[in-house]
């Protein structure tokens, strides 16, 4: 029982060498090698084209610089003279105003001026203060302005329309700054502001307030 199990056969190694399955299976080492590098440059060319999709991409989001928003968010009133025998009014009117940052960073911006206007007439003016609009942001200031009917002329329709209960004003205003990305780029954005409205002088009140 034991010499048969001496006698058992036992594959023969030449030399101390295995072969590989490849190898065994009749492929040359050329092939090998061959077959090693293509797999080399296939995963080199699919990496490459995989950073090109995300420069591309992080270039046309993160990168694109937009126009940030400048608008007439609301506003309430302090003063209110409103006379329509004698066509005039004077109103201290709170404005708060908007700047809608949607870039990946933050617009700082300049001071300015916001005019308001009754027709053609300018009929009160407020200053901007500089000031940071952040990355994805709308930064909120309120701002303090005294409207006045003193410039206006006498046969504007004024009366006709604050007999109506109705003052219609228009506002313009244009912000200049920078959007700053990755601390590095830097880019010159302006955005004007052109909002209208109206005055309800019975429920003192603002109305109708639409922003192109």
């Amino acid at each position: 029982m034991a010499e048969k199990e001496q006698q058992e056969y036992h594959p023969a190694t030449a030399n101390g060498y295995h072969r590989s399955d490849e190898e065994a299976a009749g492929v040359p080492s050329d092939e090998l090698r061959r077959q090693k590098r293509k797999k080399c440059i296939i995963y080199i060319i699919a990496f490459a084209i995989f950073q090109i999709a995300v420069i591309t991409l992080f270039s046309v989001t993160v990168m694109k610089v937009k126009n940030p928003k400048f608008r007439v968010r609301s506003a309430t009133f302090g003063t209110f003279d409103v006379q329509t025998a004698n066509p005039s009014f004077n109103l201290m009117m709170n404005v708060e105003v908007g700047v809608k940052n949607t870039n990946f960073g933050p617009y700082k911006f300049d001071n300015s001026t916001i005019y308001f206007y009754y027709g053609d007439t300018e009929v009160g003016s407020a200053s901007i203060p500089n000031s940071k609009a952040n990355f994805k942001s709308t930064k909120k200031l309120t701002v303090s302005v005294d409207l006045t009917s003193v410039n206006l002329a006498t046969n504007s329709g004024l009366g006709t329309q604050l007999a109506s209960g109705i003052l219609p004003l228009t506002s313009r205003a244009r912000l200049t700054g920078k959007v700053e990305l990755m601390l590095i780029m830097k880019k010159k954005k302006s955005v004007d502001m052109d909002c209208s409205m109206e005055v309800n002088t019975t429920t003192r009140e603002l109305q109708n307030l639409t922003c192109n």
